[in-house]
């Protein structure tokens, strides 16, 4: 069998996309690429949401927690993905190994309104992330193999 790809999904406070990131890509893609999620200034929990989103696909990430991104400096990695949305936030630099991409996505925490209108927006980030950070690394992963 050969190795998996890694990548890194990096954001500042690691609580809502770059989780949901995390465990889609290992619930979907497991077979070819090992996600690790971390953040630069990690919050104190897995946004209660977030969790609550991916158990909608039947994916637990409950028993996820923030990471630091020094965790991470020294592991080789394959791609690292910054999820910011960039003209809200700035997103961080990652001075490890690994190409950088960058694919961002509105920050979800920061949603107003109802519980019912707040999840909705984590459901549309949670989409959103499988859609285009999924069919990236499918991409990227025809493309090395060619």
């Amino acid at each position: 069998m050969m190795s998996k790809h890694t990548v890194l999904i990096l954001c500042t406070g690691n609580s809502c996309r770059s989780q949901m990131a995390e465990g889609l890509i290992n619930a979907y893609l497991g077979d070819t690429w090992q996600a690790y999620s971390a953040g630069t200034t990690p919050s104190g929990y897995v946004h209660p949401l977030a969790i609550a989103a991916l158990a909608e696909l039947g994916l637990d990430i409950s028993r996820h927690r923030p990471k630091s991104t020094a965790e991470f400096r020294g592991m080789p990695l394959d791609l690292v993905i910054t999820v910011c949305d960039d003209a809200a936030e700035n997103c961080p630099v990652w001075l490890g190994s690994g190409q950088k991409v960058h694919i961002g996505f509105p920050d979800p925490a920061k949603a107003g309104g109802t519980a019912t209108e707040k999840m909705a927006i984590f459901r549309q980030v949670r989409d959103d992330i499988k859609h285009s950070v999924l069919n990236y690394l499918v991409d990227w992963h025809k493309r090395e193999q060619s």
